[in-house]
């Protein structure tokens, strides 16, 4: 039997989140950067990436993906085990190769881009060892980073984004108030956010009926455990007086959006309802901050005031927001955009951006727990618009 290093499954419909139009219109953009910089060919790998430029969302398993783009074409590369998904979840042409022999992968690649390129890669996620591979199997003329640019454009939203990003914050809206109806004493952390992820998962499978449905989660913590945003899931048993921290994440065709909230269940104390108090407060200024214009360290720096007047900065963890979009808890990041003391990027309209004070007050100290509100904003010409639309504050949250 002749068995082949790499071949087309080409079956069934294609189903994608966007339409042609708008892969075409990310492409042309990817292309003019490919021509600022002299690349012949983009070879990524990461899966946000693939994802923005095909639509295509891989699944690793310890098997390499990749999306090679040159001034024509745009083929993704998938493992056997997938057969006809990728191609039918993908914008553009589709190759799958074989594990028949070693490096089919990169033969694959190659037989789209050529020898001797000059090609382009993502630094912020080949490995070494596949970067060993990339030089030499391609032996290219040079071999240049594109993620930062990349980055850039993924950071300015089309309109079909924004209309994605808006139903996937109704949907975690729908999630937030899942985990509300389930919260009581006596409950499991794990209970409740099981029921606002189911909540989620039907929500979306109504809203996008040919997506496929993975990865949207809920991250609920009480107690303790509110004390880092991104502390999983514990069996603790809910309590009168417990600080509770929701956080619902709906998963999209890999666009992810998230609804975080403070609670207490039943009773919140005088020193906590303070901080709490305090907590909304930079909340809503921070809101007020985010217009275009204004740079996300100088936003950060107006929040840092804020909190030190009130004798509380101490108690800042992290950034007050970042970027929305091809994103998750294990793959994306658009760093550029992030509120934070070393980011210098300017707002400009098309940005989604977050804004998310949380003060944690270490145990043993009035008002112990984490403290977190977090809203999705649009940046418009003038302003934002806020698109999150479930409560904050002591007024709806004291629960159960």
């Amino acid at each position: 039997m002749d068995r082949p290093e790499y071949y087309r499954f080409h079956q069934g419909d294609r189903v994608l989140p966007f339409t042609g139009a708008e892969y075409d219109a990310r492409l042309a953009g990817l292309r003019r950067i490919m021509a600022d910089d002299g690349l012949d060919a983009c070879v990524f790998t990461s899966m946000h990436n693939i994802a923005y430029y095909s639509g295509f969302l891989y699944c690793a398993f310890g098997r390499p993906y990749g999306l090679v783009v040159t001034a024509t074409d745009s083929v993704t590369i998938s493992a056997g085990i997938d057969a006809g998904q990728p191609w039918r979840r993908c914008h553009g042409d589709n190759i799958t190769y074989t594990d028949w022999k070693r490096d089919n992968f990169w033969r694959a690649v190659l037989s789209v881009t050529g020898a001797g390129k000059v090609v382009g890669y993502e630094g912020d996620h080949l490995t070494l060892d596949r970067k060993a591979q990339f030089d030499a199997f391609f032996e290219p003329a040079a071999a240049r980073d594109v993620a930062p640019a990349t980055m850039r454009q993924r950071m300015t939203k089309s309109a079909a984004e924004i209309a994605l990003i808006r139903q996937g914050a109704a949907v975690a809206d729908v999630g937030g108030y899942a985990v509300r109806d389930a919260v009581k004493a006596g409950v499991r952390e794990i209970e409740v956010a099981m029921a606002g992820r189911d909540a989620m998962e039907l929500e979306i499978a109504k809203r996008f009926p040919g997506a496929e449905y993975r990865d949207t989660w809920v991250w609920f913590q009480s107690g303790i455990n509110t004390d880092g945003a991104h502390n999983p899931v514990t069996g603790r048993v809910l309590q009168r007086g417990d600080i509770l921290s929701l956080n619902t994440f709906p998963m999209i065709s890999g666009y992810y959006t998230a609804l975080e909230r403070t609670m207490f269940v039943e009773h919140v104390d005088a020193a906590s309802l303070e901080i709490w108090q305090a907590n909304v407060a930079a909340h809503e200024y921070g809101m007020s901050l985010l217009k275009p214009g204004a740079r996300c360290s100088e936003v950060t720096e107006h929040l840092n005031a804020f909190f030190a007047e009130r004798d509380l900065l101490q108690y800042r963890t992290f950034g007050y927001g970042h970027s929305f979009g091809v994103l998750s808890h294990y793959y994306g990041r658009e760093a550029g955009l992030e509120l934070r003391e070393d980011v210098d990027t300017v707002l400009e309209p098309g940005m989604v951006i977050s804004m998310e004070p949380m003060l944690t007050i270490p145990q043993g100290q009035p008002g112990a727990g984490g403290y977190r509100e977090h809203d999705i904003l649009i940046l418009t010409e003038t302003g934002n618009q806020n698109i999150t639309r479930y409560p904050y504050g002591p007024a709806f949250n004291v629960v159960g």
